[in-house]
């Protein structure tokens, strides 16, 4: 038995579905593509491309170059850091080493004035001792003179007194009496006062001293005076 068709129908094959969604298909291409002038969508297609590829160049360039100074900064920190230690261990090591002499020389100038004050005396603080501390320092500055020399002749000026003065001669008379052991006036005891004894005509060890180095200069020697000089 045949089968009944409906009057004004015909039955579409698989074969012409496909080529009608075919044409269909071109036809909706072909009006997109009359939509879009077509100097635009060349330009798009060529430029497309391009740009693309561009910006993965660059980026590749980019990268490449950051890592580059990346390294470079790596390097320069760790100079740095390697010229900041050795600054710094260099100035410790000088540091240590002024500290060493400084302590070096702090020991030096401890003995030396240990040394010092072992041979320094200690002397009375009476017309013996006077004489001796003199004569100490005038052997250490090359004035002459003996302890009998200088005893004889303080006897004679002012019998050992330190603080006599003389207030009846022609030097009084002149507004310059003699004074002290050895009876100096003022001028000549600034004359020949020595360094490191005390600037005072009354001190009894400058006084001796100052008059020994004047009889030296005048005299040769205290020891050559047997009166009033």
């Amino acid at each position: 038995m045949s089968a009944s068709r409906t009057p004004g129908h015909s039955r579409l094959t698989k074969a012409h579905k496909l080529s009608i969604a075919g044409v269909a298909t071109l036809s909706a291409a072909a009006v997109a593509f009359s939509l879009v002038p077509a100097d635009t969508a060349e330009a798009e297609t060529v430029t497309a491309a391009p740009v693309a590829w561009t910006q993965v160049v660059n980026g590749a360039q980019t990268k490449a170059l950051h890592g580059h100074l990346s390294a470079q900064q790596v390097i320069a920190t760790a100079n740095a850091k390697a010229a900041a230690a050795k600054a710094k261990a260099k100035a410790d090591a000088d540091a240590k080493a002024k500290a060493a002499a400084a302590a070096k020389k702090a020991r030096e100038d401890k003995a030396a004035a240990s040394r010092s004050a072992a041979r320094t005396p200690v002397f009375a603080n009476n017309l013996d001792g006077w004489i001796k501390e003199a004569l100490f320092i005038m052997k250490k500055e090359g004035i002459p003179g003996t302890y009998a020399g200088i005893h004889k002749n303080v006897m004679r000026e002012s019998s050992g007194n330190p603080m006599a003065i003389n207030n009846w001669d022609i030097n009084a008379q002149n507004g310059i009496p003699s004074k002290g052991l050895l009876q100096v006036i003022y001028p000549t005891f600034k004359a020949y006062h020595v360094k490191g004894t005390k600037f005072d005509q009354y001190d009894p060890v400058a006084n001796i001293v100052a008059a020994c180095n004047y009889a030296a200069d005048r005299y040769g020697s205290m020891d050559n005076v047997n009166s009033a000089y």
